[in-house]
């Protein structure tokens, strides 16, 4: 097995400025801020940003990849506290609103949801399948889920929950009412 190169100095600064301020441009314009701004504003050449991050999705999930494992985290963490289908739709919810209140995070999570054939299977969309399995799984054991419901599915109606949410007032306001609306139909 090779064994990975620790990065220079120069190339560990840039790395953590293009993060700092591709984090930045995120949350000012969406994940469709300027690469090239986003190198500018680190101090580097585009052709630095592509060696880091080869593409948007990679500079997304850097970004992100934080975020995506305490939404995971709390998950686990829901589902120590309440009964399996109270678990779901509670992390369902703050999964929804996380999307709507960090800009970028409802993409890179939308390409973890996609059929596969489009976008590669990123860290970041393992860890929140693998949430949603468990939640989904436990929710299933308990009857209060439909057992023709895959964990996929639940990312997906998340997904557009947070949209439709957005449609309504940009702000996530009506994200539990939608989700009272979606699990009623998810229930056996």
């Amino acid at each position: 097995m090779a064994q990975v190169k620790p990065m220079r100095a120069d190339a560990r600064r840039n790395y953590e400025r293009l993060l700092k301020e591709a984090a930045l441009a995120f949350a000012e314009h969406g994940e469709n801020a300027s690469l090239d701004d986003i190198a500018k504003r680190a101090g580097v050449g585009s052709g630095t940003l592509y060696r880091h991050f080869p593409n948007r999705q990679a500079l997304l999930e850097a970004v992100y990849v934080d975020r995506i494992e305490e939404i995971a985290a709390r998950a686990d963490a829901l589902a120590a506290e309440l009964p399996p289908g109270a678990a779901l739709v509670e992390w369902l919810n703050e999964l929804s609103e996380g999307m709507i209140q960090v800009r970028g995070l409802k993409a890179l999570l939308g390409s973890a949801v996609t059929d596969g054939s489009s976008a590669v299977v990123t860290a970041c969309g393992n860890s929140v399948k693998g949430a949603a399995a468990r939640l989904v799984g436990a929710a299933q054991r308990e009857g209060t889920l439909r057992a023709d419901v895959e964990p996929i599915d639940i990312l997906r109606l998340a997904h557009g929950v947070a949209t439709a949410s957005e449609l309504a007032n940009g702000e996530g306001k009506h994200i539990r009412r939608y989700l009272s609306l979606l699990t009623e139909g998810l229930r056996p």
